[in-house]
């Protein structure tokens, strides 16, 4: 920081300050707790609080007021810093704080509240890193409760629950945040929104080190960060639990009730506590003279968020947002200047009033919480159970059963050969019950489909047939079985099983190498990774593009062979490697097959570990980058190298197997010819969405595909003439207005998201994997392409028809029209090299892991292909 002057301005105003500027309130407070000021340097909302500094507070107070406060590490991020909650209570209620816990766990099983039960307010600040006036504003709650003295609602908070709070849920994202902030920082602070304070480098504070929306995060739980609060949340079992973030600088403050659509496993009793926290709210900053809003923009619809996610466990869960000064100071649009300092106060008036409303009502709101868990463990959603299949994609069945119990899901194992419903699975199945307190959560996951509400359905197309865009804030599809490539079905007499174990490693099929060496069945995520990280270990592998038949049992084309001759004669790290992922290896004794080609057929490619780069910074969708990294380096074991959109023109690729260019928000035209020379000199491309779109067109084109245009429309094309004058026309009725201001040269309308049924290419080594079950994909956007013809490429998946195109969610019906039998995935030689594209990101918020076959024919296989 070098506002030197300013700093001891800000200093000296801190000595002065009353402690009623640290709580936003008046009153005593105990000289014996700490003020922020004396650990950071400045008052409470004078600076911008830099994450390890609010660590250091926290334990400042923990240490001051050991009987109040007890502060507990839940889980460490990518690049290692703390993620903390401090739990706050009376010393009484602290004295017994384990029996509290314990009480709250024995509640959500089932039990009933006793005389002394104690309900857990859980108050999280910060998942997004450039939202950042509620890390602060957490700070000054927990002063306030710790510090208070004398204080009517500090004591009610107390004597009546306990208080968790998280103040930081994303460390490296506001590490990276007020790095660059105070970096471009001057004499004083800058309200101007285009200064360079607020206008963030790429990839900006929003996002984790792997650049997750963590918002996002919470069933697909890939983030350690988001696992790790899941498994804290899931100690107390809160009956109400706060988000804060914050939105545009030009808005003002929202709060529940939310928007529609509602999710529909969220009950009348937890909408009525909506509203009853909501005036209580409102009352709070009508006093402070605050405008806000409800009812508005935020829904309470998709389970991965922050507040739907705990709702569907019984808490009345909460997004509030405040408008952000992304710095110190905003000026508005309207002439006026928001301070951070209010961003903060603002923050810490309404979380503590929402502490307050549960203390005042604690034997209402564990009521109502005992009665959602217990009328779902007696069947209220439904009594049979989700019964997966064990023969389809079984590592990916076994890793979403981790995923169930990691969420306070019981999950069964029933060993095969079984049957259930008049179905038999061979290899047994993995059984869900519907009677258990989380079954309004298990049935949000698991149905195929979590239908919006008709009447919202109706609105958002009137609102497009008049032109107005739709109210979906998020995907509308997230069937978890269906995005994992799993047969899932619902059924009555399901078998309850050996129960899974919460962490458990996924149990391995991995025979010893036979006297030839052994086979890696291409079937599922774990294979992806065992034949990885093989790769990586120096191993030899030789990937079939079509089906074979050894010993009787017929292995799909993917399938990986590891011969001794190939490896030294010594195939134990393999089989370890194996048993460390739980995948699967046969033993092979010769090298015959019964059918399909033998080993030294050219239809066996050699492996080689790829080596992988990845265009990153301007330009590049942060998103979508950070969870392509992910599951390459994550769930395949393989390291991405990234390259800056900015040096790539410079930059020596010859060494590189494989670029991937993610999506795009505008890829530089430089990067876009460095791409073109790579792939003509040989190397493999694979793109995402816009960036395929880029490379479709111009000097530097690699696919034949076009976008398409709105259904009925025409391309835009240059005029004729010098666009001074256009032919005259005679506009005659409604209908004849609205197609002449419509823009018939636009894209289809945005798809919110939804997942689609495919058909793959039988014959393309890329589709490698899907013969028996073809993938279901995600889908978001308006990108829509043209097929390549014959002597183009090869349309590698394509939409399925029009009348079964859709799996799950919601699509407009010209966009389900015009989207079926068009391409998903392409592939097209150009020079040396291959191009492959994706219309939509495959690696999407990293829980599309039945598109890991995909991914992986694409970044492991089809170099070797090339060459």
């Amino acid at each position: 920081m070098i506002r030197t002057l300013l700093a001891a301005a800000v200093l000296a105003l801190a000595c002065a300050a009353p402690a009623a500027a640290q709580s936003f309130r008046d009153g005593q407070f105990d000289p014996a707790v700490p003020m922020l000021e004396q650990v950071a340097g400045h008052r409470t909302g004078a600076e911008i609080t830099r994450p390890e500094v609010a660590i250091d507070y926290l334990e400042a107070l923990a240490a001051a007021a050991p009987d109040r406060v007890r502060l507990v590490e839940y889980a460490r991020s990518w690049e290692g810093r703390p993620l903390v909650y401090a739990v706050i209570a009376s010393p009484a209620n602290m004295a017994r704080l384990d029996a509290i816990r314990a009480d709250m766990q024995r509640i959500a099983g089932g039990g009933a509240p006793g005389a002394d039960s104690v309900p857990v307010t859980w108050l999280s600040y910060g998942v997004h890193g450039d939202e950042i006036s509620s890390t602060d504003a957490a700070l000054a709650v927990a002063y306030h409760l710790v510090a208070a003295r004398g204080d009517a609602a500090a004591d009610t908070i107390l004597a009546n629950s306990v208080v968790v709070i998280d103040p930081m849920q994303n460390p490296d994202g506001r590490a990276r945040f007020t790095s660059s902030y105070y970096a471009a920082e001057g004499l004083a602070p800058s309200g101007l929104p285009f200064s360079a304070g607020h206008d963030q480098p790429w990839p900006g504070g929003r996002f984790n080190h792997y650049l997750f929306d963590l918002n996002r995060d919470w069933f697909a739980m890939t983030q350690p960060e988001t696992r790790g609060k899941i498994a804290a949340i899931r100690e107390w079992h809160p009956v109400v639990l706060v988000d804060a973030h914050e939105m545009s600088g030009d808005s003002s403050y929202f709060f529940p009730p939310n928007a529609d659509p509602f999710n529909p496993y969220v009950t009348p009793e937890q909408r009525a506590r909506l509203i009853q926290l909501g005036r209580a709210n409102g009352a709070a900053l009508d006093a402070l003279g605050q405008p806000y809003y409800t009812r508005e923009t935020f829904d309470l619809f998709y389970p991965g968020y922050g507040d739907t996610w705990p709702t569907l466990n019984g808490a009345v869960a909460m997004t509030f947002e405040q408008g952000s000064a992304r710095g110190l100071v905003w000026n508005r649009s309207d002439g006026d200047v928001l301070t951070y300092e209010q961003g903060v106060r603002n923050h810490f008036t309404t979380t503590l009033e929402t502490a307050l409303t549960v203390a005042r009502n604690a034997d209402a709101f564990l009521r109502d919480f005992t009665a959602y868990r217990r009328s779902a463990a007696a069947g209220a959603v439904g009594s049979g159970a989700f019964v997966i299949d064990l023969a389809q994609r079984r590592w990916n069945a076994e890793a979403l059963a981790q995923r169930l119990t990691a969420q306070g899901i019981a999950v069964g194992r029933v060993n095969g050969p079984a049957s259930a419903c008049g179905q038999s699975y061979p290899e047994g199945y993995l059984s869900i019950s519907m009677r258990q307190p989380g079954a309004r959560l298990i049935r949000s996951l698991l149905d195929d489909d979590v239908e919006l509400p008709a009447e919202f359905i109706a609105r958002q197309e009137t609102r497009r047939a008049g032109d107005m865009p739709h109210e979906i804030y998020d995907t509308t599809a997230w069937s978890v079985g269906q995005m994992s490539g799993l047969a899932v079905r619902e059924c009555a007499g399901a078998a309850s099983g050996f129960p899974v174990q919460a962490g458990a490693a996924i149990p391995a099929r991995a025979d010893e190498a036979g006297r030839f060496g052994v086979v890696v069945p291409w079937s599922d995520s774990g294979q992806v990774q065992l034949v990885a990280r093989a790769l990586a270990a120096g191993l030899r592998g030789r990937a079939s593009d079509r089906a074979f038949t050894v010993a009787g049992r017929d292995y799909p084309r993917g399938s990986v062979i590891f011969s001794r001759a190939e490896n030294g004669g010594d195939l134990s790290r393999l089989t370890a490697i194996a048993r460390e992922v739980g995948a699967e290896t046969v033993a092979l004794a010769d090298g015959w097959t019964e059918a399909g080609p033998n080993l030294g057929s050219d239809r066996f490619a050699l492996l080689t570990a790829p080596t992988v780069a990845m265009l990153w910074g301007d330009g590049i969708s942060p998103t979508s980058a950070g969870a392509t990294r992910y599951v390459i380096e994550q769930r395949f074991g393989l390291p991405v190298a990234a390259i800056r959109t900015g040096t790539v023109a410079r930059a020596d690729l010859s060494d590189i197997d494989v670029l991937i260019v993610p999506d795009s928000l505008a890829l530089p035209a430089p990067a876009r010819a460095a791409a073109a020379r790579f792939v003509q000199g040989g190397g493999v491309l694979v793109a995402y969405g816009d960036s395929l779109a880029a490379f479709a067109s111009g000097d530097n084109a690699l696919f034949a595909t076009k976008s398409e245009t709105v259904l009925g429309g025409e391309p835009g094309e240059d005029e004729e003439d010098d666009g001074d004058t256009a032919p005259g026309t005679a506009i005659e009725s409604d209908a004849d207005y609205r197609a002449a201001i419509l823009d018939n040269g636009r894209r289809p309308d945005t798809l919110p998201g939804a997942l689609l049924n495919t058909v793959v290419d039988p014959e393309s080594f890329l589709a490698a994997g899907y013969d028996r079950a073809p993938p279901t994909v995600f889908a978001d956007g308006s990108l829509i392409l043209t097929p390549l013809t014959l002597s183009e490429g090869v349309n590698v998946v394509r939409y399925a028809p029009a009348d079964r195109l859709v799996a799950s969610g919601y699509v407009w019906d010209e966009n389900r029209r015009q989207m079926a039998y068009k391409p998903y995935m392409i592939a097209q030689a150009s020079g040396r090299g291959l191009a492959i594209g994706f219309a939509h990101d495959p690696a999407v918020r990293g829980y599309l892991d039945g598109l890991d076959l995909l991914l992986a024919n694409a970044v492991i296989v089809a170099p070797a292909r090339v060459r």
